[in-house]
């Protein structure tokens, strides 16, 4: 990579018309993988959120079948 070159190897430009093109180019790219990150992440806890759900209401049908009552957040400190 010589001195001209930026990371991406693009040339970095030398007049300050092309340095706000490259610029604006580079802040759109870095906004795209922004939000393609928050669609991931969003959609995991999403996941997550329906594998909890899930959970509990295979805990407690285990109780039912089991015969224990489940206790509320006020018993727990009993």
């Amino acid at each position: 990579m010589s001195d001209a070159e930026g990371r991406s190897g693009e040339a970095i430009p030398e007049n300050a018309q092309d340095l706000t093109v490259f610029v604006q180019n580079l802040l759109e790219q870095m906004q795209q993988r922004f939000n393609q990150m928050s669609t991931a992440i969003i959609g995991r806890i999403d996941e997550m959120g329906s594998r909890i759900d899930d959970l509990e209401a295979s805990i407690s049908e285990l109780m039912e079948q089991a015969g224990i009552e489940a206790e509320g957040p006020e018993d727990a400190d009993k």
